[in-house]
C-alpha cells in the first residue's frame, strides 16, 4: 500500500482563524448603533451588495455610497471606513502559530478567504500577514467566493499542489465541504491550541 503524501501546503482562512471576521453581522450591528442607521435598511442593502464587494466588482467606496451614503449624512465616509477597519483584531495565539509554521520553511503558506480588496489589504498590512504567507487567494482577486468549488480549484491549480498534499483550515463547516470533496485535508478551527494539535497529527513540523 503506498504511503500517504507529506503535507506541502497550508491554505488558511483569515477571518475566524487568524483574525476576527472582517465585516460580519456583529460588526455591521455595531456600525448601525455607532452611526444611528436604520438597521433593516442597511442590512437589506448590504445583502444585495456584499457578493459584488467581496468578488471585486464593487470598490469599498462604491459599497458605502450605495449602502449608506445614498442620501446626505451628518458623518463622513472616512469615519465609517475607519470604523470598519477598527473592528479587526488578532485571535489569541493564531498569528504566533503561523509564524512558527512559516519559520520552519517547509510549507507553502497561503490564505484562502472571502474579503473585499480594501479590507483585505488593510488587514494584510496591519497584522503583517506578508511575513507569514507568500500567496493570498482572496475572493476579491479571484472573482469567486467560498464555499463554492471554483475558488478551491483555483488555489490548487495556481499553487500546482495535489490536494492530498494540502491542508485547508476554516472555522465554518460549510467552507470545508468542497475542499474535502476535492481531497484536501481539512481542519475546522476552534482555537490555536486545537489547530496546532491537529496539524501535528497530520505530520506538520514547526
Amino acid at each position: 500500500m503506498p504511503s500517504a503524501r507529506k503535507i506541502s501546503a497550508l491554505f488558511c482562512d483569515v477571518g475566524g482563524v487568524l483574525l476576527t471576521n472582517g465585516w460580519d453581522h456583529g460588526s455591521r450591528r455595531r456600525l448601525v448603533e455607532q452611526f444611528r442607521l436604520d438597521g433593516a435598511d442597511f442590512e437589506d442593502r448590504h445583502q444585495f451588495l456584499s457578493g459584488a464587494l467581496d468578488t471585486g466588482q464593487l470598490t469599498l467606496d462604491d459599497y458605502l455610497d450605495r449602502a449608506i451614503f445614498y442620501r446626505p449624512r451628518d458623518f463622513s465616509k472616512p469615519s465609517v471606513r475607519d470604523f470598519m477597519y477598527a473592528q479587526s483584531q488578532a485571535l489569541p495565539g493564531s498569528l504566533e502559530l503561523v509564524a512558527r509554521l512559516a519559520g520552519a520553511g517547509r510549507y507553502l503558506m497561503a490564505t484562502l478567504n472571502n474579503e473585499s480588496r480594501e479590507l483585505n489589504l488593510y488587514r494584510i498590512a496591519k497584522f503583517g500577514l506578508r511575513d507569514y504567507f507568500s500567496v493570498f487567494f482572496t475572493s476579491c482577486y479571484l472573482g469567486v467566493q467560498k464555499p463554492h468549488l471554483p475558488i478551491y480549484r483555483m488555489a490548487l491549480d495556481v499553487s500546482q499542489r495535489p490536494p492530498d498534499e494540502c491542508v485547508f483550515v476554516d472555522d465554518r463547516p460549510l467552507n470545508l465541504e468542497c475542499p474535502r470533496q476535492l481531497g484536501l485535508h481539512v481542519i475546522q478551527f476552534a482555537s490555536a491550541a486545537q489547530l496546532e494539535s491537529e496539524l501535528k497529527a497530520r505530520g506538520l513540523e514547526f
